[in-house]
């Protein structure tokens, strides 16, 4: 199979997967809404996505350089998030939102890595892989217009499981390409010491960054008064810019994957900043490309670096989990910093420990 030909195979495939977890992502805390009146309880509804995905993308990730191989993983990961996701339509009260939460985080989780890898070592070019990735901020910004234009929480959940039929689909005709077997004990443990400084300070930018898209879509409609579509505008302008700056970083964009990185992070500070200050659901959408292009850098930095130096789908599945964790921390903290003071306040929280993440990454040292 020619290379162009696999390359859209794997652009198509990442599209759809991100476009059915994006549709039900960014309203989530919305739809929580609905099931329960308590702003901690919605936290640990949002939470419990990323709790589950946390230990399934760390042992899914290494289980995937056990095997040497990334497509089954990717097969099982679609097939699971269209039932899953699909089971969404159902949860009418707490308990049974938490459970397809959850559900949804494992099964999302054993592919998520499984990709990531499959997209690196299917492509002989390495420098076109970001232009591979970087659908998954297209596939998000899909999600979020599908979402606005279904402009109903319950049937975004059957057109998020008919994304994950679509991408498992295009998965089938994908080649099984087959990697090194990594065998050795202690991977994980010895890729975690080895990047501890770039994991913990991607784990406090996103622990600050989830904070804030916790409370951020409810502040916009209870606050500013936006519609659902305009929250979906608002969002727009994020993914757009994160698919934009990930192609450029393929052909445009010339400097190490640890710098990429810590520009990353630091400028993550100037968004919430913004944020804090707007009036407006519109006066939003600058703030957002920013933070989508702030994404893209740590993104694409932070994972080529990791894939250059280490067991690919271990320190993908690690930087997603992590990415995960704080996905979990973000939300209970948001919940809780907004129920004894107010949204802003989650605001300034972001703005102090993303400054704090800033000051670790510059810890990371470029590797030959």
């Amino acid at each position: 199979m020619q290379q162009f030909q696999i390359n859209n195979l794997v652009r198509s495939a990442t599209f759809f997967q991100h476009a059915g977890i994006s549709i039900l992502f960014v309203f989530m805390p919305i739809i929580a809404r609905g099931v329960t009146e308590s702003i901690f309880e919605i936290g640990l509804i949002v939470a419990s996505f990323s709790f589950a995905q946390i230990l399934s993308e760390i042992y899914f990730g290494r289980h995937s350089d056990k095997k040497g191989t990334r497509l089954q993983f990717i097969k099982i990961g679609f097939v699971g998030c269209a039932v899953t996701f699909g089971l969404h339509y159902f949860a009418d009260d707490i308990t049974l939102l938490f459970l397809a939460r959850i559900g949804a985080g494992i099964f999302s989780g054993i592919m998520i890595p499984a990709m990531i890898a499959y997209a690196y070592e299917s492509n002989n070019e390495k420098r076109k892989v970001a232009t591979v990735i970087s659908f998954h901020a297209l596939g998000w910004m899909a999600g979020i217009i599908a979402a606005g234009i279904v402009n109903d929480v319950k049937m975004i959940f059957i057109v998020s499981s008919g994304f994950f039929v679509i991408g498992f689909l295009i998965s089938t005709r994908l080649p099984n390409v087959v990697s090194k077997k990594e065998l050795e004990p202690g991977t994980t443990k010895r890729v975690i010491l080895k990047n501890k400084f770039l994991f913990l300070s991607l784990l406090l930018r996103h622990i600050g960054a989830a904070s804030v898209w916790t409370i951020f879509p409810i502040m916009l409609m209870e606050q500013l008064g936006a519609e659902l579509y305009q929250i979906s505008i608002v969002y727009i302008s994020n993914t757009l810019a994160a698919f934009i700056l990930m192609n450029l970083m393929a052909t445009k964009i010339k400097m190490s994957n640890v710098t990429k990185f810590k520009i990353g992070v630091g400028m993550t500070t100037f968004v919430f900043v913004g944020l804090s200050f707007v009036t407006d659901w519109w006066m939003a959408m600058p703030f957002m490309a920013l933070v989508g292009g702030t994404w893209a850098f740590l993104f694409i930095g932070g994972n080529f670096h990791l894939m250059e130096n280490n067991p690919r789908s271990t320190s993908t599945g690690i930087f997603s989990s992590t990415l995960s964790i704080a996905t979990v921390i973000g939300p209970v903290t948001a919940g809780a910093i907004a129920f004894a003071f107010d949204y802003v306040s989650v605001m300034y929280f972001a703005i102090a420990i993303i400054v704090c993440a800033f000051a670790v990454s510059l810890k990371i040292k470029n590797e030959n």
